[in-house]
């Protein structure tokens, strides 16, 4: 049986005097990125400022042999939308396949031996919508992974589903922070990353200036690294960037959205293995070879 380790809610684990604060590398320059490469670090000196934000640009081609289609908002809705009403999949089946597929992402991404601080920290903030819902599944999985997850999850939905996976994660001991400390460097010295899951592919661009302004304003100052599940919060699902956060790692769904173009972080994943042949081949989505049982792959990096 697996034994979870306790934690108390609304503590920051670690602090600022016991290690020396981390931030990110500047960009690969190799055209596949190693495992295990984005949880590495530099140690900052003292008189370092936050960088500012990264402005995103067009990335290069993937590793893949032919090129992956990216696909436009109303494709992704007619995809699920056909998942759920033709193959029957429940909603519930789909958010765990993905929240569990972006989980391995980010141990594929940061490895627990390649991790800067003792404590395999990650702070995983949450939205009210269904991109919240695979954060709290992702946070569950990390767990059971033997990672130390912190939840941050603001504006809990209603949601009958949502509100069981929030209760599976309070059950399985994994905090919730009451706040979110606006002083960044408090939250680069509790965690080794950072899982965005605040507003995804179903967001409208304008709501990354409504309640989420606030959490967006945070973390496009934190200094370690940020996994974003399928679209970076503050992005346009199309169009890409438009003051939003410059996330490290992204988790694309099913497929790669077209904001994907202009990805310009350390690793692209892929989790759609699940999608069914037919459906792959009605919207010609052309996915990478799975190798093994994987259910996510890596995509080639931006040169």
């Amino acid at each position: 049986m697996v034994q979870f380790r306790s934690s108390q809610p609304c503590q920051l684990p670690g602090s600022a005097a016991d290690e020396q604060p981390q931030h990110c590398s500047a960009l690969y320059n190799s055209p596949i990125v190693q495992p295990g490469a984005a949880a590495r670090a530099v140690p900052r000196t003292k008189g370092d400022r936050d960088p500012a934000p990264r402005v995103p640009e067009p990335c290069a081609a993937f590793a893949h042999p032919a090129p992956i289609p990216l696909q436009p908002k109303a494709e992704a809705e007619a995809i699920e939308k056909e998942l759920l009403e033709d193959y029957r999949f429940g909603r519930q089946q789909l958010i765990e396949m993905w929240g569990h597929a972006c989980a391995v992402a980010v141990t594929k991404a940061f490895p627990l031996p390649s991790l800067p601080r003792k404590q395999p920290t990650v702070l995983v903030v949450c939205g009210p919508a269904q991109n919240g819902a695979i954060g709290l599944v992702c946070a569950r999985h990390l767990r059971v992974f033997d990672y130390e997850p912190t939840i941050f999850y603001p504006k809990r939905s209603l949601d009958p589903l949502y509100r069981d996976f929030t209760t599976q994660c309070e059950k399985m001991d994994i905090p919730f922070l009451s706040y979110l400390p606006t002083e960044v460097q408090l939250i680069n010295d509790a965690y080794n990353a950072v899982v965005d899951a605040v507003l995804g592919a179903e967001a409208e661009l304008g709501e990354g200036r409504g309640p989420c302004a606030g959490i967006l304003a945070t973390l496009k100052h934190v200094r370690i690294p940020i996994v974003s599940l399928d679209v970076p919060s503050g992005w346009d699902v199309e169009a890409g960037s438009s003051g939003g956060i410059s996330p490290d790692v992204l988790v694309s769904l099913m497929a790669p959205k077209q904001c994907a173009r202009r990805f310009l972080g350390r690793q692209h994943f892929v989790a759609g293995r699940f999608v069914p042949y037919d459906v792959q081949k009605k919207f010609e989505l052309n996915p990478p070879d799975y190798p093994g049982t994987e259910c996510v792959v890596a995509l080639r990096a931006p040169q």
